[in-house]
């Protein structure tokens, strides 16, 4: 037998209605009813003080005196008992002889018989009021004592029903259950309409939907490597997380801040406070490179901005060793063709029976090869960079400028730490070179020179200067900033190569400048420490 579905629990707007409705109800009936309560004390208590009046008049008439010292009471004070309760509104006055002995009584039937009620403290000379039922039914009624030269000659009591009292509250308390309805009502009324907005806003979940979706949402977004990073519409940070932060390079809660606050490189925070969405921007942080892109939220007005952050620091390094790979290929490319045509030489010059010419041509020109390696070589032991140069000695020589490995470099194998790995120093002297070899291209002469060498064990020295058109002292800043390009950008777009070179520098704790070099160009130099906590002086 298939089981009834068991029903849904109830959303958390239609759980907020419910809990609001019976607290409004509560409140209402509560006040309701201790303004019954108290209306009615006040109501007994004004009976009792009209009772108490009415009592005290009647025990203070000349009449009442010279009807007690007549042979029959009765027959004076009857009638003016029942004209009193009738323009008092009291609904009885009793006259009564010291014993309690009636001489009055709105029942005539009554008269001559024992009051009920309590007459002892009047009959000491003191005035009370009591609750008492009597023959009328519940009352309120107030007895005191009727005086004559000193001695107590009757007693008054002046009563009103309880049941005329609850007549008297009955529109009162009409109007109050009015009130209170309407009361309840309206803050039905309200509630609902806010419970209904809070019912479009939640999406009609429940609590613990809302608690599972919360917990779904926290676990997915500090799951994923990718950084993710909302911002309001005052650019502070609404959500970041622990990919976003990083990439970014911050620490510490940083929820509530100000995108300007948070010391970001200037590029990336102008991309961050832009109002226009950007696609796939690289940018640089303190120690990576990432793809940025801003997508502006609007609905009638702008209400913030969500920012993906994708790491591209490896991505960056296997292009510029694509770069490098490609260079070469043309360089090999271009030796390729000029060797044939060598080689053809040779074989023309040997079909001509001048073979001790074409030796000799053959000779010079593995020497002038085997010059060049040895040079390079012999400056720059290390082998990672001794073969980085005589690539992109190679690569120069095809657009057409002689790349020189200064007399002063000086750099043996194993000298470098571990804590320089050799991808950085590529990273390093590879952006150095080519950006010195654009300068350099078209000047004459196009030559770009490299100087490698260890200051003792202390420091590592890079130099590269170019015969370019140099680096306006204006400039001298601006030139390692990301996007920062003297030449129209190229299909890869320019201006990352000086801004790596800067990156890597800082995250070692080295210096980086620019000067004028000899040949009137540029000349870039690098300074790191070869000892871990050893700072350079200076800097970029």
């Amino acid at each position: 037998m298939r089981l009834p579905p068991l029903p849904r629990p109830r959303s958390l707007a239609g759980q907020l209605f419910a809990m609001q409705a019976v607290l409004i109800t509560v409140v209402v009936a509560g006040y309701a009813l201790f303004t019954y309560i108290s209306d009615r004390s006040q109501a007994e208590a004004a009976a009792g003080r009209q009772a108490r009046a009415v009592a005290r008049t009647v025990a203070d008439s000349p009449s009442v005196h010279a009807a007690i010292r007549t042979a029959d009471p009765t027959g004076r004070l009857q009638p003016y008992a029942l004209r009193v309760m009738h323009d008092t509104g009291v609904d009885f006055i009793t006259i009564m002889d010291p014993q309690g002995i009636r001489w009055t009584h709105p029942d005539p039937q009554r008269i001559g018989g024992h009051f009920l009620g309590h007459i002892g403290r009047s009959q000491n000379g003191e005035t009370f009021t009591e609750t008492y039922t009597g023959t009328l039914g519940p009352s309120v009624r107030a007895v005191t004592p009727i005086e004559d030269g000193g001695r107590i000659v009757g007693l008054v009591s002046a009563g009103i029903k309880v049941e005329a009292i609850s007549a008297r509250l009955q529109d009162q308390v009409t109007a109050l259950f009015g009130v209170a309805a309407g009361a309840l009502v309206l803050g039905a009324v309200g509630t609902y309409v806010v419970n209904a907005r809070l019912r479009r806003h939640t999406h009609g979940m429940n609590a613990a939907e809302l608690s599972r979706m919360h917990d779904y949402h926290q676990a997915a977004l500090h799951a994923v490597r990718e950084g993710l990073l909302l911002l309001d519409g005052q650019y502070r940070v609404a959500l970041i997380n622990d990919g976003g932060q990083e990439l970014l390079g911050v620490t510490g809660d940083v929820v509530s801040r100000s995108v300007a606050d948070l010391g970001l490189p200037a590029p990336l925070t102008g991309v961050l406070l832009s109002s226009e969405p950007r696609v796939d921007e690289v940018h640089l942080t303190a120690d990576r490179v990432v793809a940025v892109n801003t997508s502006p939220v609007s609905g009638g007005e702008r209400r913030g901005t969500i920012v993906t952050l994708r790491d591209v620091t490896e991505l960056q390094s296997l292009m510029g060793e694509l770069d490098s790979e490609r260079g070469f290929t043309q360089a090999l490319r271009s030796q390729a063709h000029e060797a044939a045509n060598r080689l053809h030489t040779v074989v023309s010059l040997i079909e001509l029976g001048r073979a001790e010419e074409a030796v000799e041509f053959a000779t010079a020109e593995l020497e002038l090869a085997q010059a060049l390696t040895d040079q390079v070589v012999a400056a720059v032991g290390e082998p990672v960079l001794a073969a980085l140069l005589l690539g992109k000695t190679a690569q120069a020589n095809e657009r057409g400028v002689e790349l020189v490995v200064s007399g002063d470099s000086r750099l043996d194998d194993g000298v470098l730490p571990e804590h320089l790995p050799a991808r950085d120093l590529v990273t390093l002297l590879g952006n150095l070179v080519d950006n010195a070899v654009d300068a350099a291209q078209g000047s004459v002469p196009a030559r770009v020179t490299v100087t490698a060498y260890t200051e003792g064990d202390a420091e590592l020295v890079l130099r590269v200067a170019d015969s370019g058109p140099g680096v306006a002292p204006a400039h001298s800043d601006a030139v390692f900033r990301r996007g920062f390009s003297t030449k129209p950008a190229g299909p890869g777009g320019r201006g990352l190569g000086l801004a790596l070179v800067r990156q890597t520098v800082q995250r070692h704790e080295g210096a980086l400048s620019v000067a004028r070099s000899a040949d009137g160009g540029a000349e870039f130099e690098v300074r790191l420490p070869l000892r871990v906590g050893a700072v350079s002086g200076g800097g970029a």
